[in-house]
């Protein structure tokens, strides 16, 4: 009989990485001295106290535009639907469970062809602040959903994502935080059989964001694409780990963050940790981060892990690359009468360009693009 640990899974096999604790309980999760795996790379001090879950001081001002069709509710916190896909791998996501007072629910029936996007606001008017969110997608339904973070916030938030068989989501979460904000959160999808994902989560604000987005499958034929794009200027800390999880058979995930930094101090991490289950006979996988450094005084960490315990797969790779401007570019552009600056600001567009064009959201589009123009403009590059 095989022994089962706390995450409720066969423990790891000998040199694989260790399996979290998942408890809704935030003290069944020890208080991270930075010396862990999971926060080597986290600023703890910068955390303002969201480890040990501090009481919320305001509410996060939640508001959602959707289509016909679509069920809003506020959810009360013994609603069975809380913690169906998620369940806290840390003491920030599981004190952001207890604390937000049940969850803000967006059902999608099943069926539904939506022409226009869901879009679900989140702004934070200062101070300590919780959320839940969580999004259920009915079966053969298709849907475009957006979650934006705005305004100022010390903010703990959880996203549930639910797939349902043969649905296709856009799920796009922004991160356009006030510069003083401060946002861990863990987002889990999954992704139901012959159902796919296209992800994009693009971090532009904030002093400090963290978030570990999840993806499981609940059957065979599943696709999950994971779209990230990130720009970290001085001062910021900017992290996002991945976790992607092939226990069914025949399914898909692609991954794709491309990041830019500068200014003094300016920290990005990305971790990219795919498991693939003993049974998941037929897995195709690829996970790639690229990050441009634009000036002295920034650094990015980059750790993509790949665990595999099966034989039979389609496919399993990953690559990592940090690096500068593309100097044979510039010359390139300069050489045909291009100012250097525009020069540099072509390049980094043409960086981006593979996970920005992907996004179906025209004004989306072009509001990130504007973002990056006036991080860009802000130190003359």
């Amino acid at each position: 009989m095989a022994v089962i640990d706390a995450t409720g899974r066969p423990p790891a096999q000998a040199g694989a990485a260790p399996r979290p604790v998942r408890s809704r309980d935030p003290e069944d999760h020890a208080v991270p001295g930075g010396r862990e795996e999971a926060w080597r790379f986290t600023p703890l001090r910068r955390l303002r106290g969201l480890l040990n879950g501090p009481a919320a001081e305001s509410k996060i001002d939640a508001s959602v535009s959707a289509p016909a069709g679509v069920e809003i509710e506020r959810l009360a916190p013994t609603d069975s639907r809380i913690g169906r896909v998620l369940t806290p791998a840390d003491r920030p996501a599981a004190f952001a469970m207890a604390r937000s007072d049940g969850g803000l629910s967006v059902t999608i029936p099943a069926e539904a062809a939506l022409t226009e996007p869901v879009v679900v606001n989140l702004r934070g008017d200062g101070g300590v602040c919780y959320e839940h969110v969580l999004v259920e997608l009915g079966p053969f339904a298709t849907a475009t959903v957006v979650l934006d973070h705005t305004g100022s916030a010390t903010f703990a938030g959880n996203v549930e994502v639910f797939i349902g068989h043969g649905a296709a989501l856009t799920f796009v979460t922004v991160q356009d935080w006030a510069e003083d904000s401060v946002h861990l959160g863990a987002h889990a999808y999954s992704v139901g059989r012959d159902a796919r994902l296209r992800s994009f989560t693009i971090t532009l604000g904030g002093d400090l964001v963290r978030l570990n987005p999840t993806v499981d499958y609940r059957g065979p034929g599943g696709d999950a694409e994971l779209y990230g794009l990130f720009f970290t200027e001085a001062g910021q800390h900017q992290e996002h780990r991945l976790l992607v999880t092939h226990e069914a058979r025949s399914c898909r995930s692609r991954v794709t963050y491309k990041g830019a930094l500068q200014g003094e101090g300016a920290h990005a991490v990305w971790i990219g940790d795919v498991v693939i289950g003993a049974d998941a006979i037929g897995t195709d996988t690829y996970e790639l981060n690229r990050n441009l450094v634009l000036t002295d005084g920034a650094r990015a960490d980059s750790v993509p892990n790949l665990e595999i315990l099966t034989g039979e797969v389609v496919g399993a790779g990953h690559a990592s690359a940090t690096g500068r401007f593309d100097d044979e570019a510039l010359f390139y552009l300069m050489s045909r009468g291009i100012p250097a600056d525009e020069a540099r600001r072509l390049v980094v567009r043409g960086f981006f360009a593979e996970i920005v064009d992907r996004i179906d959201l025209p004004e989306l589009r072009e509001r990130v693009m504007s973002r990056v123009e006036e991080e860009l403009a802000a130190v003359g590059v």
